[in-house]
């Protein structure tokens, strides 16, 4: 099979005039929209008529379709490769609005231990209490404990691309071919590998991104989609039964229209973002330090990642982790990177054009209790650092290695030649 061109995709979705013939589409603000036939109006109501059927811009209220979210949508199913696409007020209303969507009460769900921690919280606290929906926690690498895990309810087996924050690999098309024996979906949070990997290409029935990250860029917007089959989105959609339209998680078509002019340099960030990551998680690891990165020949999922790249030379993704040896001197290299070094942002989140440090085990993944924690095999020193391409590259290595000197973790003479 030809592997998807995510860029040349995009590129072609987005080739469209504004309304008045503007090179960006427009933005359309209106929360309704004239019915010009008043007789069509059950149509719209039913499903029937919509802009997604073959009589275009029938649309019915903003909560429901929305001519600038709607775009935004076809730009980002071609980006993942699938036949559709809607975006969410946030990454969190596009997780839960598809597991809501597929699970009922009584439903089981099977997912990987490593997630991030508000996706690990609805599944392990929320959804449980709140819609009797279970769910049975694995280590995703292990195949046969997650066909183990499948019971006659499954309905879904979630996972994401690199797992926040180990950055384990998921082998999507196993897994695919697992959740399908079992007439389950395989749902896959891309956030951390977008134009990287195409999960739907590789089997995956729907993929699930945080917007905020990678394809914003900037840290300035909350945004989350859902990718999948026309006929999944739509009944998303649905007025009597959709949770993208009941549970209201609505993207505002200001926000839809800024991340539609930021995806066509997505391949240019991501090809930085992680030409930076793979350059300092081989220095780190010339200088014996544990480190966390797909990219590096040791990393145990590193032949399985290549095989699933679109094109190598998006690279391995932006993000890496560091263990050291206790919190109390994490802390202290934070502390020095970016009070001292002004290297990056103490911050969670990731995918911003400037470095973001957190330690996990106290931020993203605290939701996981000690045990989930070391079953999830986050440290409680493990340091998530998502790289930046602001400065030179030079210029923030000689940062980080002056940080990783003055807090004990390589000798006064330590560090590799530096060269570019």
């Amino acid at each position: 099979m030809t592997r998807h061109d995510p860029i040349a995709a995009l590129a072609a979705a987005r080739h469209e005039f504004g309304e008045h013939g503007g090179v960006n589409m427009s933005i359309e603000t209106s929360s309704t929209f004239t019915v010009l036939d008043p007789h069509t109006m059950p149509d719209l109501f039913s499903g029937r008529l919509g802009p997604d059927t073959d009589r275009q811009g029938c649309y019915l209220y903003g909560r429901h379709f929305n001519p600038t979210v709607y775009a935004l949508g076809r730009q980002l199913a071609a980006l993942e490769g699938t036949e559709a696409a809607y975006g969410a007020a946030s990454g969190m209303g596009a997780i839960a609005s598809v597991l809501m969507q597929v699970c009922r009460a009584g439903d089981h769900v099977v997912a990987s231990r490593t997630i991030y921690g508000g996706t690990f919280a609805l599944l392990h606290d929320f959804l449980p209490e709140r819609a009797g929906v279970s769910t049975t926690f694995v280590d995703a690498t292990d195949l046969a404990a997650v066909e183990a895990a499948v019971e006659p309810r499954t309905r879904v087996l979630f996972v994401e691309t690199l797992s926040n924050p180990t950055l384990a690999v998921a082998d999507i098309p196993r897994l695919a071919a697992i959740a399908h024996r079992h007439d389950a979906l395989l749902v896959v949070d891309n956030t951390f590998a977008p134009v990287l990997v195409a999960p739907a290409q590789l089997g995956a029935d729907v993929v699930v991104h945080s917007m905020t990250k990678f394809l914003s860029g900037a840290s300035d917007l909350i945004a989350g989609a859902v990718c999948g089959t026309a006929d999944f989105v739509r009944s998303m959609m649905d007025v009597h039964t959709g949770a993208l339209m009941l549970l209201g998680p609505t993207l505002d078509p200001r926000i839809a229209f800024e991340l539609s002019v930021r995806l066509p340099h997505l391949g240019l960030r991501m090809r930085e973002h992680s030409h930076r990551a793979m350059t300092f998680a081989v220095r780190l690891r010339e200088l014996g330090l544990d480190v966390r990165y797909p990219g590096l020949e040791s990393h145990p999922q590193h032949a399985l990642m290549q095989r699933m790249l679109t094109d190598e030379e998006f690279g391995f993704g932006g993000v890496l982790g560091l263990n050291v040896p206790d919190p109390e001197v994490a802390n202290r290299l934070l502390d020095e990177l970016q009070n001292r070094e002004k290297f990056g942002w103490i911050a969670v989140s990731l995918g911003y054009f400037d470095t973001l440090m957190s330690v996990s085990a106290a931020s993203t993944s605290s939701e996981l209790g000690s045990d989930e924690l070391k079953a999830a095999g986050i440290k409680p020193g493990y340091v998530r650092i998502s790289v930046g391409f602001t400065g030179t590259l030079e210029q923030r290595w000689l940062q980080f290695e002056h940080a990783l000197r003055r807090v004990g973790l390589i000798g006064a003479s330590s560090g590799p030649r530096l060269v570019r």
